[in-house]
């Protein structure tokens, strides 16, 4: 259960059809949200230091996206939080989408019963 007082704010790519499908979910439901597109914004280090904190980085890293696999080999080798986020912070379309940030916590990924349950 989220604090209706907070605002939600939907972090991801405008384009991508997951991020689509959550902003529907939220419009259908009468949720308003601020939305902040990651790849024209960029993202800042403690946000997403935050949410790999919160989730793990190997969650919050989108290593079955197109630009992760488009890496160096060197560039995949030995990932730590350290260097997921350097990674993430230089091409921004390699955090997972969407994050919802309910205020209290966050939400990786868009599946509608957890929003549901969440958003309650």
């Amino acid at each position: 259960m989220t604090n209706r007082d907070t605002p939600l704010h939907l972090y991801g790519i405008k384009a991508c059809d997951t991020m689509k499908k959550a902003r529907t979910w939220l419009e259908d439901k009468g949720l308003g949200y601020d939305f902040h597109d990651y790849k024209t914004q960029g993202i800042d280090r403690a946000s997403l230091t935050r949410w790999c904190n919160e989730h793990g980085w190997e969650t919050v890293l989108n290593r079955a996206g197109t630009t992760f696999r488009k890496l160096e080999d060197a560039q995949k080798a030995d990932l730590d939080q350290a260097k997921a986020i350097e990674l993430m912070l230089a091409q921004p379309s390699m955090i997972k989408r969407p994050v919802l940030d309910l205020g209290e916590r966050t939400l990786v990924g868009f599946k509608p019963d957890l929003y549901a349950a969440a958003l309650q």
